[in-house]
């Protein structure tokens, strides 16, 4: 019983170290991917680790005006964004991290880090700045609503609002065919979509002012504060990937944690990531970016999913 348990606790420190180490290559896998389907020899997969690595090494450059808010912002962000990604079940689903969290905690986390992110995109003045804290609130504000429908949706079949109470369902249930799910599935790719900043509604390779959100707020961020940035970027395309993957797809978690289990169980989850990080190059490389007054209709379309999905599941629910 004390192995068990000693294991558990093991799990749950190496857990945001091994998403420390796969967020960035995850992002290399997408652009080494993109790269090929566009005939180009691109970078390495470890080119964003190594691009961390040369921010770190460097001095940050703070403006004159910036005011406390913008040297603490990179560190609120990277820790929320940790914190919320440590939540979602990985390897194992009952582990002491991932059981004492819900969707709401989830929510509330990514929305601290929105927060602090927008404050400081203004802090120091640029219009630049401004303008992308200003398209990031509209995003979140229609984004946010549609993923609590999505989670909430897969909550109300699982009597819990649990992340791991919900793998865990879904996990027992085996392979049933359910049209609330379809529906949800279909919103929450949409809102990561719109909420890690990729294309059709942003393009994280652009400095183009006309259509950059995300990069806009950190325009004025260097060295060791960037680095932070981006890496909590990297983590919050990750943490959506999760939860695409083990919320309705959850086969393959070990439900008690054993070292020859988890390694089974990371394995497979990697799997699910690299395919889901293939078919977002694929989506990226077919399709164009969107006028960003487009962007409301976008999500627009991910609330009606999502509200089209609670909706079946209550009518199927209750046999009307």
């Amino acid at each position: 019983m004390n192995e068990q348990v000693t294991g558990y606790w093991l799990a749950t420190l190496l857990q945001p170290l091994v998403l420390l180490l796969a967020a960035p290559l995850l992002v290399g896998w997408i652009k080494r991917i993109k790269s090929r389907l566009q005939n180009r020899r691109g970078p390495a997969v470890m080119q964003p680790l190594r691009d961390l690595r040369k921010l770190f090494a460097k001095q940050p450059v703070v403006a004159k005006t910036a005011s406390p808010l913008f040297r603490a912002a990179p560190y609120v962000v990277f820790a929320s964004t940790l914190l919320a990604v440590t939540s979602v079940p990985l390897w194992s689903i009952w582990l002491p991290s991932t059981t004492v969290a819900d969707v709401i905690v989830l929510v509330g986390l990514l929305g601290l880090g929105r927060f602090f992110l927008a404050l400081a995109g203004m802090d120091v003045g640029t219009a630049f700045g401004g303008m992308g804290s200003s398209r990031e609130m509209l995003v979140s504000a229609l984004a946010e609503p549609a993923m609590l429908m999505a989670v909430f949706t897969l909550a109300m079949s699982a009597h819990s609002t649990n992340l791991s109470s919900i793998v865990a369902f879904n996990l027992d249930a085996g392979v049933v065919l359910r049209p609330s799910y379809l529906f949800a599935l279909l919103g929450l790719i949409l809102v990561a979509i719109a909420e890690t900043g990729r294309i059709p509604v942003d393009n994280p390779a652009t400095h183009l002012e006309l259509t950059m959100i995300h990069e806009a707020m950190i325009l004025e961020y260097s060295g060791r504060h960037l680095a932070l940035m981006e890496w909590a970027a990297q983590l919050k395309l990750a943490l959506y990937g999760l939860l695409i993957a083990n919320l309705f797809f959850p086969w393959g978690l070990a439900e008690r944690f054993t070292p020859l289990e988890g390694l089974g169980a990371l394995a497979l989850v990697g799997g699910k990531l690299l395919l889901l990080g293939a078919l977002l190059a694929v989506a990226e490389t077919t399709l164009a970016k969107m006028r960003l007054f487009r962007a409301p209709q976008f999500l627009n379309l991910a609330f009606l999913l999502t509200l089209l999905g609670l909706l079946s599941n209550v009518i199927l629910e209750s046999g009307l």
